[in-house]
């Protein structure tokens, strides 16, 4: 159940935002949790859940954390294995738009209307997500998807308070945009887990 909720809530949040021509950007670790949202957004555009807008992965991690994980389909579970089976790309790399280098990430803050921008890091302490809120944050059309555990102090955390402004490169930046979390994305183990883990040994 929860997982179906997640996916009508990201559903929902994509469609949102493209009816306003604005950005989402989604702050993401560059190994797993950036695959799981570029599978889901595949699956929800291959079902008509979402328009087949323009989706960024901007991280040159990412990008050879994917092309590894393609490459072993051995540690793929039932359900990968059948979407490969069926001659589906659960990675998006005939949908999606992977990006290395720095000038087409510069690119992107130029880009009018629609479109998902995944970029690294996850707490969006460093690295090129920096620069996508810093250039994004200020407009009601665009919304900043949190979807994983921000730890405190860090710029995501401030985000998801709803705090504003905030200082991204030295600068601060009046956050207009919509802060949406989604937790179940979060790779974290919970109680129960860690006492499983502990129990096992």
């Amino acid at each position: 159940q929860e997982i179906v909720d997640v996916e009508e809530r990201l559903a929902e949040i994509v469609r949102r935002t493209a009816e306003r021509g604005g950005k989402v950007i989604i702050p993401a670790f560059s190994v797993g949790r950036s695959q799981e949202i570029v599978y889901q957004l595949s699956e929800l555009i291959n079902a008509g859940e979402i328009p087949d807008l323009p989706i960024y992965i901007d991280s040159p991690l990412t990008v050879k954390a994917s092309k590894i994980f393609a490459e072993h389909d051995e540690c793929f579970d039932a359900e990968t294995r059948e979407i490969l089976a069926r001659g589906d790309d659960p990675f998006g790399f005939d949908r999606m738009n992977y990006i290395t280098d720095v000038e087409d990430s510069k690119a992107l803050n130029r880009h009018r209307g629609a479109c998902v921008i995944i970029s690294a890091s996850g707490m969006a302490e460093a690295g090129r997500i920096l620069h996508h809120l810093r250039n994004n944050l200020g407009s009601t059309d665009n919304t900043v998807l949190i979807v994983g555990f921000m730890a405190a102090h860090t710029l995501g955390r401030r985000l998801e308070e709803g705090r504003s402004p905030v200082r991204i490169l030295g600068r601060e930046v009046a956050v207009h945009a919509e802060v949406h979390g989604l937790h179940a994305f979060s790779a974290h183990a919970d109680r129960r887990d860690l006492l499983e883990f502990v129990k096992s040994m």
